[in-house]
């Protein structure tokens, strides 16, 4: 099964709460929260991954 990377964006000032990436079979293994940025505020350094 594909892996998805639950996120969440850590700026104050942006209104979006957390977020889920679901990943298709293509995506490189060393793919990771670094590489996206969030949808609502564009920024990607705020971005951290959710650990369950």
């Amino acid at each position: 099964m594909p892996a998805t990377l639950e996120v969440v964006c850590t700026d104050d000032d942006c209104e979006l709460d957390m977020f889920e990436l679901h990943y298709t079979y293509d995506m490189p293994d060393d793919v990771g929260v670094a590489d996206f940025v969030c949808p609502y505020c564009r920024e990607g350094t705020p971005l951290e991954a959710i650990e369950l």
